[in-house]
């Protein structure tokens, strides 16, 4: 599913990532632990073509991404990979269900379409009477689920997760990691997520530790 090669990452004189080499197996959720600093969160931006690396090479189901020019880039990420943030990043004015439906309009669907998809999404993880609500109509879980829903509208095989449940109550958070893995079990995504939260760490398929620019795991 994920390749990973040699990536190296420094901004000014601080080498952040200093050589990381992974493979990710498809259909996994994949957890990265490590104290703050250690380069979990460049790691992710790099992986979601966010970020560029140095050097190195990062191969997604056979494509280098970072051989592809901007244009090409951005279509990919739009197509191929979704975002899961701490902070929902939800744009306030619009309802739930046009925040989930934007990536699919960027992607070229006709606005029925998008609708259509964001719709089965919203009633997939339990929130369709809450499609015309804007996020300051939503609980904190709500949005958050809105969030996920947003990332997984162009069906992308690599779901990449940013400290997801950093700003839930434990009962809110235990859910949404309970929802990663239902959501790996049908619809077969693979999810890469950057955690402080033990108890996830210890239900996903494979911890990858992150100490002084390196990983072990």
């Amino acid at each position: 599913m994920l390749e990973i090669k040699d990536i190296k990452k420094s901004y000014g004189s601080l080498q952040v990532l200093k050589g990381i080499n992974l493979t990710i197996e498809p259909a996994k959720v994949v957890t990265i632990v490590g104290a703050s600093g250690a380069g979990k969160s460049t790691l992710l931006h790099i992986l979601g073509t966010l970020d560029k690396p140095d050097s190195g090479e990062v191969i997604i189901e056979g494509t280098s991404l970072y051989a592809m020019d901007e244009k090409q880039l951005s279509d990919y990420r739009n197509q191929h990979i979704g975002f899961v943030f701490q902070f929902h990043h939800l744009l306030p004015e619009f309802t739930a269900v046009e925040n989930v439906a934007l990536p699919a309009l960027i992607a070229g669907k006709t606005k029925k379409e998008a609708e259509l998809r964001a719709m089965e999404l919203l009633d997939f993880l339990k929130l369709a009477d809450r499609a015309s609500h804007k996020p300051s109509e939503l609980s904190g879980g709500e949005q958050q689920r809105v969030a996920v829903a947003r990332a997984l509208v162009n069906n992308p095989g690599l779901i990449l997760a940013d400290e997801p449940s950093g700003n839930l109550d434990s009962e809110n958070a235990r859910k949404l990691h309970q929802l990663f893995f239902d959501l790996r079990d049908n619809f077969k995504q693979s999810f890469i997520i950057v955690t402080h939260n033990e108890e996830l760490a210890q239900m996903s398929d494979r911890v990858i530790v992150m100490k002084d620019g390196l990983c072990e795991g």
